[in-house]
C-alpha cells in the first residue's frame, strides 16, 4: 500500500467523522452557565480576591454570549461576594465572604413572629455544636496562656450583669477574642455568621433572657479557665453551660 493511498484513506476517514463543537449556552440557562464560567475561570486561573477579571467584552467573546448576559452573571454574583465591581474599574474576584448568607438568614428569621424563637434555637444549637467541636483546638491555642483581654470581658460582663445590663458587644468580643488564635479562618468566619444573625433576633426576646445574663457570664469565665487550664472536658461542660440558659427559654 503506498504513502499516497495511505494518506489518501486517512483523509476519507477524517473527513467522515463528525468534529465535536463547544456546545452552545442553552437560552434558557444561559445567565447560570455564565455564572459558571466566570467561577471556573477563577479557580482555573487561581486568582484571589481583589485580582482583576477580564472585560465584559473579552468574557463575552471567549463564553460566546452577549455582552449583557455578561453583565447579568456578574451582578449576580457581586451579591453573592463572589465578584466585585467598580465603576470606572472593571470586575475583580470579590472577598467571598459569608455575609451573604447572614442576610438570607437574618431574613429567613424575620419572616414570621413565630418563627423567630424556633429559628433562635437552631441557631443556637449550631453554635454550641460549633463549640464542642472546636473544644479541643480552643483549649490547645490557650493553654498556659492566661489572656487579659479575656478575663477584662468576662469581668465586664459578670459586672453588666449584676447591674441588671445586658453584654451582648463583650460577648460577641469574647467569642472573637476566643477563637483568634485558630488557623482555620473558614470556621472563624462561619461563627460570626451565626453570632450576627443570633444577635438581630435576640432583642425580640430581651425580656425573658434578663434573668439567665449572670449564669450565661459565669460559664464565660468557667471557659476561660478551662481553656486556660487545658481542661478540654470542664471546657465542653462551660460551654454546654453557657447554652443553657438560652435553649431552656426557647425549649
Amino acid at each position: 500500500m503506498s504513502d499516497k493511498y495511505l494518506q489518501q484513506s486517512v483523509a476519507e476517514l477524517l473527513s467522515s467523522v463528525a468534529v465535536p463543537q463547544p456546545a452552545p449556552i442553552n437560552t434558557l440557562n444561559r445567565s447560570a452557565a455564565t455564572m459558571n464560567a466566570v467561577k471556573a475561570h477563577i479557580l482555573s486561573n487561581n486568582l484571589a480576591p481583589g485580582d482583576p477579571l477580564p472585560t465584559e467584552a473579552a468574557l463575552a467573546a471567549d463564553l460566546g454570549v452577549s455582552r449583557s448576559s455578561v453583565r447579568e452573571a456578574l451582578r449576580k454574583l457581586e451579591a453573592l461576594d463572589i465578584v466585585g465591581v467598580k465603576q470606572g474599574s472593571g470586575s475583580f474576584v470579590g472577598n467571598m465572604s459569608l455575609e451573604p448568607m447572614v442576610e438570607t438568614l437574618v431574613l429567613r428569621a424575620s419572616l414570621s413572629e413565630a418563627g423567630n424563637r424556633d429559628f433562635l434555637r437552631e441557631v443556637a444549637e449550631a453554635r454550641q455544636a460549633m463549640d464542642l467541636g472546636m473544644a479541643s483546638t480552643v483549649v490547645d491555642a490557650h493553654k498556659g496562656k492566661p489572656d487579659e483581654a479575656l478575663q477584662e470581658l468576662v469581668e465586664e460582663m459578670v459586672s453588666l450583669s449584676k447591674q441588671g445590663h445586658g453584654f451582648m458587644n463583650q460577648d460577641i468580643a469574647f467569642h472573637r477574642t476566643l477563637l483568634a488564635p485558630l488557623s482555620n479562618q473558614l470556621l472563624r468566619q462561619m461563627y460570626q455568621s451565626f453570632w450576627l444573625v443570633h444577635t438581630s433576633i435576640i432583642p425580640n426576646l430581651e425580656s425573658e433572657t434578663e434573668g439567665s445574663g449572670l449564669r450565661t457570664a459565669y460559664s464565660h469565665r468557667h471557659m476561660l479557665d478551662a481553656a486556660t487550664d487545658g481542661d478540654v472536658d470542664a471546657y465542653r461542660a462551660a460551654v454546654v453551660e453557657h447554652y443553657e440558659p438560652l435553649l431552656e427559654i426557647l425549649s
